[in-house]
């Protein structure tokens, strides 16, 4: 991964579009040179070669512009078809530094061009040796979440008390778990922070438009912008969610409520992901909150698990694993992504927890931890959709998907892909479930604990299903073991399983 250089003189940096923070231009040890010349390269290539959300197009294409408006002068932007293109227009054999990028495609570009010179990876906390030493010595393989975390709080003495975690625990998940409160319709926060929209984001809309027309495209619907573009916008997102909506974050983290898609969830991830913010900023924010009395433990613990601990991790394994990785189907999954759901279609979906969470999806890009693992990716997982498919459906559809957030996310936690290599257990769940931590399931035409018949709960049915299918490995598995085992006591499985074979892909 080292780098090459050719020319003297000062380097330029190319900053691909999520490195758009100032701490991918801070100079020093591994960073560009100070007042290094800057290059920004908008290649529509990556547009024409996946079917991307729209809002999510715009948010990246703003966000661009908006930085390069921001540097002035000392940015060249490029517009072409492709990155090499876009260098033939720099033009030169002058120098490039880049910033470790994010996918293995662009590491690859970067690597085989011989003016450029790959620096160490910037906006995450861990560095990946660092990480490498780490895994290693945990043997390579049962790497998990908890492990890490506690380490990553110790190194970075985030959220400590000494060497104790603060509050005594190092989870707080046991009061991180409550359903919603009955009878809301919403919970009682303030809003989040929302952008107001500028003349760079109606120069991107005309421009999407017209892609479109030339044949580009896109899934889901654009606008208004929901997420920061903008350091300036980032920061205020931060502020807002630190000082008025992280205190009541962690009890209802796992709650879904259909008329308040949001939740005290941050809306952080796009601006992270983005390089907008930078992780280390943001748990420090946090845990100065907890330290004032501002927020309580458990749910800054919560939300710092989710920064330093799951979004830390997945990029770490992203690397770790390897390409091979991507190929991972352990149970055997090929059946394809049926029509309703790559067209983000809710009205054709009976079923209404997918269908809310489809439409909010189709509206804007985005859903919370929650609707993304137990309703989308175990819905998936029930009716053996293809991981690889499954995988880049989601980094496609959400405005913070990259290649490396989704592929350990859904090949490893959602669909069980890795057989266990990343999570103990595979992650679905019946009626119950979804019912109890929701206001989904009460105007629902199914019933949440109708196994069989024709208001038969179309996760209920499946979860029987899927555990009966692959009944012989999750008889081995101490957390699946239990409910393998209570197979034997349905005694109407031999229906359920004829009915779900008549289901098919028809949409639930």
């Amino acid at each position: 991964m080292a780098g090459r250089s050719g020319g003297a003189g000062t380097a330029a940096h190319w900053l691909f579009g999520d490195q758009l923070g100032p701490h991918f231009l801070t100079p020093g040890e591994g960073g560009p040179d100070r007042d290094a010349p800057v290059v920004m390269i908008e290649a529509r290539s990556v547009f024409r070669r996946r079917r991307f959300h729209r809002a999510k197009a715009h948010l990246v294409l703003s966000a661009m512009r908006h930085r390069a408006a921001e540097l002035g002068d000392r940015v060249r932007y490029v517009r072409c078809e492709t990155y090499r293109e876009g260098l033939r227009q720099v033009g030169g054999e002058g120098r490039l530094t880049v910033c470790h990028p994010t996918s293995r495609a662009a590491l690859g570009l970067v690597s085989s061009l011989d003016r450029v010179t790959v620096l160490p990876a910037r906006g995450f906390l861990v560095p990946h040796a660092d990480f490498r030493a780490w895994a290693d010595g945990q043997g390579g393989q049962k790497l998990r979440q908890e492990d890490f975390y506690r380490w990553v709080r110790r190194g970075h003495d985030l959220l400590m008390d000494g060497t104790d975690p603060a509050g005594g625990r190092w989870n707080h998940d046991h009061d991180n778990r409550e359903p919603p409160p009955k009878g809301a319709r919403a919970l009682d926060v303030a809003a989040p922070y929302r952008p107001r929209e500028d003349e760079i984001d109606d120069e991107v809309r005309s421009d999407l438009d017209r892609w479109e027309r030339d044949g580009v495209r896109f899934v889901g619907r654009d606008g208004p912008r929901r997420f920061p573009a903008s350091r300036r916008e980032a920061l205020a997102a931060l502020k807002r969610f630190v000082e008025h909506r992280l205190a009541d974050f962690g009890p209802y983290e796992d709650a879904v409520l259909a008329g308040d898609p949001v939740m005290s969830h941050s809306l952080l991830s796009s601006s992270l992901n983005l390089g907008l913010l930078d992780p280390a900023e943001v748990v420090e924010r946090a845990e100065r909150a907890w330290r004032s009395g501002d927020a309580p433990v458990n749910s800054v613990e919560g939300f710092v698990r989710q920064v330093a601990g799951w979004r830390e991790y997945v990029w770490q394994l992203y690397w770790y694993f390897g390409e091979e990785y991507r190929g991972r189907n352990a149970l055997g999954h090929h059946a394809p992504l049926p029509d309703w759901f790559l067209e983000l279609d809710p009205d054709a979906v009976t079923a209404n927890c997918l269908a809310t969470v489809l439409a909010q999806v189709r509206d804007t890009g985005w859903t919370h931890h929650i609707p993304r693992l137990m309703l989308l990716g175990s819905h998936a997982l029930q009716r053996g959709w293809d991981p690889r498919a499954v995988t880049d459906w989601f980094h496609r559809c959400f405005v913070d998907g990259y290649d490396w957030v989704m592929l350990p996310n859904v090949v490893g936690m959602s669909q069980y892909a890795d057989g266990g290599r990343m999570t103990t257990k595979p992650y679905t769940s019946g009626g119950a479930y979804i019912n109890r931590m929701s206001d989904l399931c009460g105007p629902c035409a199914y019933r949440p604990g109708d196994r069989v018949g024709e208001r038969a709960c179309p996760f209920t049915a499946g979860y029987w299903a899927f555990m009966a299918r692959h009944r012989e490995r999750l008889a081995r598995n101490p957390r699946t073991s239990r409910a393998v085992h209570g197979l034997d006591r349905l005694t109407d499985l031999d229906r359920l399983l004829a009915e779900e074979h008549d289901r098919g892909d028809t949409p639930p």
